[in-house]
């Protein structure tokens, strides 16, 4: 796994883009914070740099994510979520769309965001909308993120590298793995 970490913290100002596209798609918690704090606390003056890497590489996976909705639509979430949940669901995100993607897109991980970009996807939420309100939201938490890691950054990482810190992230980007290829699975099945 630190391998994997490795590679990624030695691309640099990409590291963050190529893993914000990968968490997006796929989930992958507390990776691109882990990152972020990790190349600051090597590099300050990029800090913001990899917090604007970050939060962009957000936007193209969900741009990825929103494609794959809108094409399912709602005929595509009809057949993941009880017809009483989807209607709920609809006129929930009829009314707050703009706030639950802005919240989620904030939330740390494990929060999964993801699914608060999909939703408003496929019920065919404006595109452009949907993807300004990612940006925003998430050059806030990325930039907060970045200003944590040049006040506490060395103790963050210390605090990251306890075993049992490691291993709860481990389990967790496992679980997720899992889970998401568990989910892929099934939707391909269909």
């Amino acid at each position: 796994m630190s391998e994997l970490f490795e590679f990624f913290r030695g691309l640099g100002v990409f590291g963050p883009l190529l893993l914000g596209i990968i968490d997006a798609l796929l989930f992958a918690p507390l990776a691109n914070d882990v990152l972020v704090v990790a190349l600051t606390t090597r590099n300050r003056d990029l800090a913001y740099v990899y917090a604007l890497m970050a939060a962009a590489g957000s936007v193209i996976g969900y741009f990825f994510l929103d494609v794959v909705s809108r094409k399912g639509g709602e005929a595509g979430l009809a057949k993941a979520v009880p017809p009483k949940r989807l209607e709920r669901l609809k006129r929930y995100l009829d009314k707050y769309a703009g706030w639950a993607i802005a919240v989620a897109c904030m939330m740390p991980p494990p929060f999964p965001a993801t699914l608060f970009v999909a939703g408003p996807a496929a019920f065919q939420y404006p595109r452009t909308k949907l993807l300004a309100i990612v940006a925003a939201a998430r050059v806030v938490r990325f930039g907060i993120l970045a200003y944590l890691a040049l006040r506490f950054g060395r103790q963050i990482l210390r605090w990251a590298e306890r075993p049992g810190v490691r291993g709860a992230v481990i389990t967790l980007i496992v679980i997720s793995l899992v889970g998401s290829a568990w989910v892929l699975w099934k939707k391909l099945r269909r």
